[in-house]
């Protein structure tokens, strides 16, 4: 099993669309990349702990490489907005790739420069592309965030 660490704005709806791809075993919401020890969501969302929503995905890379998880990130959000990400605006929304070895740093500076050289964006990406440190797991709330709203909708037909 292998790991990734990404940030996309909300982690919501990032979390979602990794978890569904086939080879991802696993995933958590959470908040990495700033300086403040055991963060909340509180405390994230007021913007000064340096840190962004992130996901981290466990993955099987005999049925998805970490290059296509990549691929993936490109597509579900917009990487050439600084600090924001629709109608989240704020450094804990950043667009982020937090690599775990140099082999992940390779591949997604590759396919940063890939992206920005192929014109598919108007701007160019800014999406920074760091060592990760240290993950703190979100609220038990937030895990799966989506998947549990649906339940909750489902049960009031």
């Amino acid at each position: 099993m292998k790991t990734a660490i990404f940030g996309a704005g909300c982690f919501w709806g990032v979390e979602e669309s990794f978890r569904v791809l086939k080879g991802v075993l696993k995933t958590r919401v959470g908040y990495t990349g700033g300086t403040l020890k055991n963060p909340t969501y509180r405390g994230v969302c007021k913007g000064n702990s340096g840190h962004a929503e992130a996901v981290k995905v466990s993955f099987d890379q005999e049925l998805v490489s970490y290059k296509s998880l990549v691929e993936h990130f490109w597509d579900i959000h917009d990487p050439t907005t600084k600090n924001r990400q629709g109608y989240d605006v704020g450094s804990q929304y950043r667009s982020v790739i937090f690599y775990l070895d140099n082999s992940q740093k390779e591949i997604a500076t590759k396919s940063k420069n890939e992206q920005n050289e192929s014109g598919r964006f108007l701007t160019p990406i800014v999406t920074e592309i760091v060592k990760s440190s240290i993950f703190y797991n979100a609220e038990e709330y937030h895990q799966q965030y989506l998947v549990k709203q649906r339940e909750k909708y489902k049960k009031k037909k």
